[in-house]
C-alpha cells in the first residue's frame, strides 16, 4: 500500500522483485495507491478504497490497512501477506502463507526487542498474513464509526488486536526489528556498521526513521541519538540486486 510520497515507486518495485525471489511459484503482487506511475507492469495497482478518514487520520496511525479486509477486494482471493513498503526482505516467504492462524502478526511487544516469548504480545501490522474477504466486519464496522474508533486505539494495529483477539503471531526470529536487532547501540553506530541479517530472518521492519533508502546513501542516518553513518554494504547490495540504483534512489 502505497500513498503520499513518503515512498516513491522503486520501494515497490524492489519489494516485488525481492518478494518474487522469496516465494515458490506463482503469486500476485498488488499495490493499492493513490499513484501508479512508475510501477513495473508486474505489479498490479488499485486505488485505495474510502474509509471516510479526515486527512490528519489518514496520514496517521496506519488506518487505511483496513481496508484490505473488505469483502471484495477488487475480486482478489486466497492467502494474501500484507507487507509494509520499509520491509527488507531476507528469507523465504512460502511458510508465513501457511503459518497457523486466520490473522498472524508481528510480536512488537516486550518479546521482540528481548527475543522470548512471554505477555502481553503486543500486534504488530508490519507484515500480516489473512485470507481475503474472510473477516469483512473487521472493516465494516470500522467504516461505520471512523472517529469512534481512532479516538479509542488510536492506530490500526491496536484496533485489529481489539477488534479480534484470536490474532496469531509469527515465530520470533522470523521477523527483526532494524532498531532493536541490526541497529548498533547509540554511538556505536557511527563507527560499526548496522548487523546483517540472521540466518533465520526472513524480514526486517523498518519501523520509523530510518528507512531502507536512507542506509544506501552517504551520510549520517537515523535520529539522533541513535544515528549511524555511511552506506550499508548488506542493504546496498539487496537494492541493487532488486533493480534499485544506490547513486541514484
Amino acid at each position: 500500500m502505497k500513498w503520499g510520497t513518503l515512498y516513491p515507486a522503486v520501494y515497490v518495485n524492489v519489494l516485488y522483485r525481492a518478494c518474487r525471489a522469496a516465494i515458490t511459484g506463482p503469486f500476485r503482487f498488488v499495490c493499492l495507491t493513490d499513484n501508479d506511475a512508475g510501477l513495473l507492469p508486474e505489479v498490479e495497482a488499485f486505488p485505495i478504497p474510502d474509509l471516510g478518514l479526515t486527512d490528519f487520520d489518514w496520514k496517521k496511525g496506519g488506518w487505511p490497512k483496513l481496508t484490505v479486509f473488505a469483502a471484495d477486494l477488487y475480486g482478489l482471493t486466497g492467502r494474501a501477506l500484507f507487507i509494509d513498503l520499509d520491509t527488507v526482505i531476507c528469507g523465504g516467504l512460502d511458510e508465513m502463507f501457511t503459518h497457523p492462524g486466520e490473522i498472524a502478526v508481528i510480536d512488537t511487544g516486550p518479546n521482540w526487542r528481548a527475543g522470548r516469548i512471554q505477555v502481553p504480545q503486543v500486534a504488530g501490522t508490519g507484515i500480516f498474513a489473512f485470507t481475503l474477504g474472510a473477516h469483512p466486519w473487521i472493516v465494516e464496522n470500522f467504516a461505520a464509526r471512523p472517529q469512534h474508533f481512532v479516538q479509542k486505539y488510536r492506530i490500526e494495529q491496536i484496533y485489529l488486536q481489539g477488534e479480534f483477539p484470536d490474532l496469531a503471531f509469527w515465530p520470533l526470529p522470523w521477523v527483526a526489528s532494524f532498531k532493536y536487532h541490526q541497529r548498533r547501540p547509540v554511538g556505536v553506530g557511527l563507527v560499526l556498521p548496522p548487523r546483517p541479517p540472521a540466518p533465520a530472518t526472513k524480514v526486517i521492519a523498518f519501523h520509523g526513521e530510518p528507512r531502507p533508502i536512507d542506509l544506501i546513501r552517504p551520510g549520517i542516518w537515523g535520529i539522533a541519538p541513535n544515528v549511524g553513518r555511511g552506506r550499508v554494504g548488506w542493504m546496498v547490495d539487496y537494492w541493487r540486486r532488486f533493480g534499485g540504483d544506490p547513486e541514484r534512489d
